[in-house]
């Protein structure tokens, strides 16, 4: 059985039957079971040619936490903080639905969905069912939540949509599949996000938020609906995806909310009455500014945590569609209709008209002048790390389960379980939590989930390892290693090490235990010496020293000023490329709202600093250094609250910078914004490279959006953009790329620089609904938090660069060890080009795999090429018994979907990229 991938930045994936130990019964493959029913476009409501048709959608968003924790939205605890309750939403639109037939309502979060349908009985749960069939209740989006999409990575989103979708399959068959993507709150929009609902087969996707200057432009010009390209290497239409800017945001027209949260009055039609209104509403109703391009309009009724009592909603919403449509027979030409996103999709296809073209992304987004949400890229660093571990370590988890096979779950350690990490991680996507941008109530409950799935994970991996390795030892987990804590190392004079490696090929990433003696023999499971060193400082140097400090490993040289103790240059060895770079510690002061410009403040999504000069910590490093075999350090102090280790490890093509920032001093009553600067010699032009979502690259300039003349009022923060795993400069020579650890926003501020923001500790809240500043404490750091973090240096001709940067993006983010393995879950290595993306188990007999070819088009020479895997002879384990290719997220045969196809103008194709090539394809 052999898989292609066929194109750069491609992914493919497959189910396929497997026999990995007697305990297995061959199975063919994973066949979905759909109902058969009248679900479809022919259950919406018929339109009228010739008028203007507005598709009413009622709708509830609600935050897989944010104010109050998941499991307090669900039951509607903790009122005094939010009155929010979602099983009353659920019991109260279904009640509501059932007595009108031509009501609809749309669901997104599978995460509250999944709980409420436990608890309900056969007889509900038949009726909701039919609801389904019918198209009254239709899931949109239909993730686990709706997740973020600046501070992502691409991993996890793909894992928390399959977790949705397959519920949403295996419950309510093929009427249960979303056709829309729905992502009405993250505050931006990523390309890389596009490029997957299109190949998880959505026919459009429909978002509120964009920045102000954008939406206006749009306005004017009729163009709040697209044709996004989100891939520019794929062959349209594979990652194309018909794009709608809703006109509200997701709140209902002014004047026409009729929830129990508002204060809109009801419509009184009792002629007999006092107060009668209908004519008063009618008329307000039918002069609602319209500017899109067809005549159809789509209207969001409803907003966040709405319809608890849907009543109010559904018999003010019944009056409002039969007093407009009546005055049709006055010569009106509105026809009001209950709709969902899917029906108002349908009628703009039916349109057949051309739609703009766009290939750039929609960040940075701003409200209003000096009002960018850019702070939340960076908004608790703390808890962003750990979201990106625990992505990591799932992932080691669910392919030891598959390789473990039963024994994993129950062996000899306890029952595990991949599926607590699973819906932890799932969670913690939500654009209000790995986005920092939650009350600390909050995050300390996503953190605390996590926790949970660790453990649960760890009892599995423990229960694998044993079954692989043929000892039954107790195993401990260094949970504890970013400060430097692993009670067992640093108490025994013998113990053991397991090193696993995730990644589908070798690679050497050094393993750091703190440990209490100066002398240790490290050998391999085979009794062979492993080269290792006990970290003791051998040179202790201040500033005032002036001497030259150079380390030479097999492909870097680093130089440091000795005058200052700073990084003063780098050089490829293999290439003979040396760049000036300069790297330093500084903060911007954090806007308190008082200035004549504008009362906004810092807070926990929105970033304002002060003035446009951030304040240097220190402008000198005292520094010892460590030198041996293995690594060799500087280390550097800048202040009590800022220090950095300079790593640079013998065969490491990258410089490693280990920066430890905290707790962030207040006393002088000024919120703060902690900046890492690179300056280099490279002339950069005002250019930069992002990554989205951890796959493509995209590049950013100074001062300037692809699809409008931008007008910066914010000349930092209107320049910052996400970072989720990579960023770079460059010039015709050279370019310096930088890998994060976790997700960070950045920019080029200045010409051949680079600055990543690493932490924020503020005083006042920004006004856009958390209620509280980011200030973080907690018991263990009541000063504040103290923050631990790597970046990763690369210098590389530009040709080249990829074939370090994008290998380095996955180690960091999987770091992995080989050394003569005990145990291997393959039988060859893959190609360097092809990532073991996922390995997990779909059920008893079935695996679902996932492999995606890394690289773009042209990025790389060697790199960038079509790969064949053989997929019979890919696991050591696993007899591959039969395969059927899915899309990306595994609710549909590959060969079954089939998406609507949208026309695009000619010459409205905005990239915001010169000479590069991006794209991956459908799954």
């Amino acid at each position: 059985m052999i898989g292609k991938i066929h194109k750069q930045m491609s992914h493919d994936s497959w189910l396929f039957s497997k026999m990995a130990t007697p305990e297995y019964t061959p199975f063919v493959f994973l066949l979905l079971l759909f109902q058969s029913s009248v679900w479809g476009f022919p259950s919406c409501h018929a339109t009228k040619p010739g008028m203007l048709n507005v598709h009413l959608v009622p709708h509830t968003h609600d935050d897989v936490g944010w104010l109050k924790t998941v499991d307090q939205y669900f039951y509607g605890d903790r009122n005094d903080i939010q009155h929010a309750g979602v099983q009353y939403i659920l019991d109260s639109v279904v009640d509501q639905l059932l007595k009108n037939p031509d009501r609809r309502f749309i669901y997104v979060e599978t995460a509250f969905f999944y709980r409420w349908w436990k608890q309900q009985t056969d007889d509900m749960q038949n009726t909701v069912k039919q609801l389904v069939n019918e198209g009254r209740l239709e899931f949109v989006n239909g993730g686990w939540c709706m997740s973020d999409e600046a501070t992502t990575h691409y991993s996890a989103v793909i894992d928390q949509m399959t977790m949705g979708l397959r519920f949403l399959n295996d419950t309510f068959g093929h009427c249960g599949r979303p056709r829309v993507a729905w992502h009405i709150d993250p505050f931006g929009h990523a390309r890389e996000h596009a490029s997957m609902f299109a190949q998880m087969g959505y026919d459009g996707f429909f978002f509120g938020r964009l920045d102000y200057q954008d939406r206006n432009r749009r306005m004017v010009a009729r163009e709040q609906e697209m044709l996004w390209r989100a891939s520019e290497s794929l062959t349209p239409p594979m990652a194309d995806l018909f794009t709608g800017i809703l006109p509200n945001g997701y709140n209902p027209p002014e004047g026409f909310c009729w929830d129990q949260s508002c204060d809109d009055p009801p419509i009184r039609d009792d002629p007999d009455l006092e107060d009668y209104n209908v004519d008063d509403v009618v008329t307000r109703f039918l002069h609602i500014a319209l500017v899109y391009k067809t005549n159809h309009i789509i209207m969001t009724m409803g907003s966040d945590f709405q319809y608890e009592n849907a009543n109010l909603w559904y018999k003010n919403l019944d009056k409002l569609i039969r007093y407009v449509n009546q005055m049709q027979s006055n010569g009106s030409e509105v026809n009001v209709l209950y709709s969902t996103p899917s029906c108002y999709l349908q009628e703009l296809h039916r349109a057949n008209l051309t739609w703009p073209l766009k290939g750039d992304d929609f960040f940075p987004y701003a409200d209003s002048a000096h009002d960018f949400w850019t702070g939340y890229f960076t908004s608790r660093p703390a808890l962003k790390r750990y979201e990106r571990i625990s992505n990591s370590y799932l992932q080691t988890c669910k392919q030891l389960e598959v390789l473990g096979g039963p024994i994993s779950r129950k062996g000899p350690f306890g029952a595990g379980d991949s599926e607590t990490l699973k819906k932890a991680m799932a969670v913690a996507q939500h654009h209000d939590a790995v986005s920092g941008t939650e009350k600390q109530h909050v995050a300390n409950d996503y953190a605390r989930k996590l926790a949970n799935g660790w453990a649960h994970c760890q009892v599995l991996v423990s229960n694998t390892l044993s079954s692989l390795s043929g000892s039954s030892a107790p195993r401990v987990y260094c949970e504890h290693l970013n400060i430097s804590v692993c009670p067992l190392t640093e108490t025994s004079k013998k113990f053991s090490v397991n090193v696993y490696n995730p990644l589908a090929r070798p690679v050497s990433w050094p393993v750091r235990l703190p440990v209490n003696g100066t002398a240790y023999r490290i050998s391999d499971a085979k009794g062979k010496a492993v080269d290792s060193q006990v970290g003791l400082s051998v040179l202790i140097m201040v500033v005032i020293c002036r001497c030259s400090i150079t380390f030479v490993m097999t492909f870097l040289r680093v130089t440091f000023d000795p005058e200052t103790g700073l990084l003063s240059s780098l050089s490829n060895l293999e290439t003979q490329q040396t760049v000036k770079l300069s790297q330093n510690f500084y903060w911007y002061n954090a806007s308190d709202g008082n200035n004549s410009e504008s009362i906004q403040m810092s807070g926990a999504y929105i970033f304002r600093p002060n003035t446009s000069t951030p304040f240097i910590i220190s402008k000198t490093a005292k520094i010892e250094t460590l030198q041996n075999s293995v690594v060799q350090e500087v280390r550097q102090w800048f202040s009590p609250w800022v220090s950095q280790v300079v790593r640079l490890y013998t065969d490491s093509r990258a410089l490693e910078l280990e920066w430890t920032v905290g707790p962030v001093p207040i006393g002088d009553d000024l919120g703060k914004e902690v900046i890492s600067r690179l300056d280099s010699s490279i002339n950069s032009s005002g250019v930069f490279y992002t990554d989205s979502n951890g796959r493509e690259m995209l590049q950013r300039r100074k001062d300037y959006r692809p699809t409008w003349n931008l007008r910066q009022s914010e000349p930092i923060a209107g320049n910052y953009y996400p970072i989720n795993s990579r960023a770079y400069i460059k010039d015709d020579k050279d370019q310096l790329t930088v890998v994060t650890d976790r997700s960070q926003g950045g920019g080029s501020i200045q010409d051949g620089s680079l600055e990543i923001m690493l932490h924020r500790r503020l005083l006042y809240d920004d006004v856009r609904g958390v209620g509280e500043p980011l200030n973080e404490m907690s018991d263990i750091y009541p000063e504040g938090l103290v923050v631990r973090g790597r970046h990763l240096l690369s210098l590389s001709p530009p040709a080249t660069a990829a074939d370090t940067h994008r290998p380095l993006a996955q180690e960091v983010y999987q770091a992995g060890g080989e050394r003569e393995p005990i145990f291997s879950g393959l039988q060859a290595v893959l190609p360097p080009a092809v990532h073991l993306l996922t390995v997990s188990q779909w059920d008893q007999d079935t695996v679902l795999l996932r492999l995606e070819h890394q690289y773009q088009a042209s990025e790389s020479k060697e790199h960038s090429q079509p790969v064949t895997v053989n997929l019979q002879k890919l696991f050591s384990t696993l007899d591959v018994l039969g395969v059927s290719e899915m899309n990306l997220s595994a609710n549909q045969w590959k060969d079954e979907m089939t998406r609507l196809d949208w026309k695009a103008e000619s010459g409205t194709h905005h990239t915001g990229v010169t000479n590069q090539l991006s794209a991956y394809s459908a799954l």
